[in-house]
């Protein structure tokens, strides 16, 4: 399997062990279990998992479950089977939740060490103390109190005497750092909230960000690999670490985040278009979540591919969604079977084929994987095309379907418009063609040629389907100057198309997560979500070319 291993990566751990820092490589993938993962998890769990690879190494999956109020077991299923669809498994699974007990002996060695201390104040009010960017911190009233009322105080915290917010355990570091994380950070705060691993045991909760070092060091992780919004944090991951006395002193690197084009990479975003209805769950297949993008259609192979692309820098950049779908392009043009499907149909008899007359015909499963074979599909009297394949008054180089015209049906025979019938409202409604023998697919007629070739489905065995066509869900904003209110103002009201129409009746028996290439549509994936036995939908995954080039 190819992974995404990025050169300063490899170089840090490869100067590691040749310095002979460290004998062996473990990292982590350490997701919060507050949402399902998006395409940008994706990319941190295959660096992650890919340069352990790479160094014969391990790779822990860790669920940071330290806020009981967001947290849920269903995000923890998702993420296990997210992992695991993108073709990695994990060495060892922990929960920071297991380290409790730890983190709790470690933060009151801090308050022996005189290194941390209860406070009273309110989170507006540390927020307040804590100084700005240009103005240093001022110390809390209660930042002097002694070891011994630190311990009393947090030993009720502990035991459930405090009401939510009343007190928090917080490091004393250095109120005037030019780093605000460094400014007495809140290391516990008070939650009287049932946890989904631990239960009522607990009404104290560790932050993350102190928890975080903890758990690494416990678990002996060498390389700590996190993106750049936690690289002001390094200063305060390594205090803990050295202050809480850890044996082992893991070091956290920090690599730019994955920004898409035309999408959001939030899960707080992402949670508000669930939460308000703006698609029908996590994983909608316009959402960027791994699971929306598996239920559209998109494979782990493609997804990897892309990542190897773009590599890790220590920078972060946007990368054009295009360049996403060219690799699962890349990946179903060889896996794909081609058949063909009608999303807007329109009748057409053909008033010269013998009715009640049908023959079977050939046609190639995959024309770049002729190992493949061929299938049969049906023609008859009656078959369905597109709409937008028929126009009673053509511009000059339309090269399909109007009056008087001929056109190659794909597998099939040369067909020839010879009536126009429509509805009152003069709605076109059905074409009347004339067919010739003699044009048959396959038999070498070379007696004239024509220029447009046409896909269609037989009528009589057709299968019935719904097709959901997709644009971006959010529409990135015209410029950089444009004032954003909401993130919402640019969620696309035309980011799904529902359209009703037919497949070939081999597709009768297509089952979830089937991928297809449609003539002249591009691919598409039988949704898992919402097909039923007597009802197909195909969700478009890509279509089939793109103006993106490498």
């Amino acid at each position: 399997m190819e992974n995404n291993s990025s050169n300063f990566i490899k170089n840090i751990i490869k100067d590691d062990l040749e310095s002979g820092k460290h004998d062996h490589v473990i990292t982590r993938f350490p997701p919060e279990p507050n949402g399902y993962l998006h395409i940008g998890h994706a990319k941190s769990i295959i660096l992650n998992f890919g340069v352990a690879d790479d160094f014969n190494g391990k790779t822990n999956l860790r669920f940071d479950d330290t806020n009981p109020l967001k947290e849920d077991i269903e995000f923890v299923n998702s993420i296990k089977e997210d992992v695991k669809w993108l073709g990695y498994d994990w060495d060892n699974l922990f929960f920071a939740s297991d380290y409790f007990d730890e983190m709790y002996k470690r933060a009151v060695l801090l308050i022996n060490k005189g290194l941390a201390y209860v406070d009273d104040l309110n989170a507006d009010q540390i927020r307040e103390y804590r100084g700005t960017l240009t103005e240093p911190g001022k110390d809390s009233p209660y930042r002097n109190r002694t070891v011994e009322e630190n311990l009393e105080l947090f030993e009720k915290m502990r035991s459930g005497e405090f009401e939510n917010g009343a007190k928090v355990l917080r490091a004393k570091i250095d109120m005037s750092s030019p780093n605000i994380n460094l400014r007495d950070p809140v290391i516990y705060r008070i939650s009287h909230t049932e946890h989904h691993n631990t239960g009522n045991k607990w009404c104290i909760y560790p932050m993350y960000a102190f928890a975080h070092p903890i758990e690494d060091a416990i678990e002996g992780v060498t390389h700590s690999i996190c993106t750049l919004e936690f690289e002001d944090q390094r200063p305060l991951y390594d205090w803990i670490v050295e202050n809480c006395e850890m044996e082992s002193k893991p070091k956290q690197y920090e690599f730019g985040r994955l920004n898409l084009t035309n999408t959001v990479m939030s899960k707080r975003k992402l949670k508000q278009l669930v939460d308000e209805g703006f698609v029908d769950g996590w994983d909608d297949p316009r959402m960027p979540t791994v699971s929306g993008l598996r239920r559209r259609g998109y494979t782990p192979e493609a997804i990897r591919a892309f990542c190897q692309e773009i590599g890790v820098a220590k920078t972060s950049g946007i990368v054009d969604s295009q360049m996403l779908d060219h690799f699962v392009r890349e990946d179903l043009k060889l896996k794909a079977p081609r058949t063909m499907a009608i999303l807007n149909p329109l009748k057409v008899v053909i008033t010269n084929y013998p009715e009640g007359g049908i023959e079977w015909l050939d046609a190639e499963v995959n024309p770049e994987v002729p190992e493949m074979g061929t299938r049969q599909i049906p023609f008859s009297r009656e078959i369905y095309i597109e709409q937008d394949d028929f126009m009673e008054n053509p511009p000059k180089k339309y090269f399909r379907l109007f009056p008087g015209n001929e056109v190659r049906l794909k597998h099939a025979y040369f067909i020839k418009c010879e009536e126009v019938i429509k509805d009152d409202a003069g709605n076109v409604i059905e074409l009347r063609c004339t067919y010739d023998i003699e044009t048959k697919s396959g038999s070498g007629f070379t007696g004239r040629k024509v220029k447009g070739t046409l896909h269609w489905v037989e009528a009589s065995q057709a299968v019935s389907a719904e097709f959901r066509n997709f644009q971006p869900l959010i529409l990135d904003k015209e410029n950089d100057e444009e004032e954003e209110k909401s993130f919402l103002d640019r969620v696309n009201p035309d980011s799904i198309e529902i359209l009703q129409g037919f497949v070939e009746p081999n597709m009768k028996d297509a089952k979830p997560q089937d991928k297809f290439q449609f003539f002249r549509h591009g691919y598409y994936n039988v949704d898992s979500k919402l097909t039923a036995a007597d009802h197909l939908v195909f969700n478009q995954i890509v279509g089939l070319k793109s103006s993106f080039k490498l």
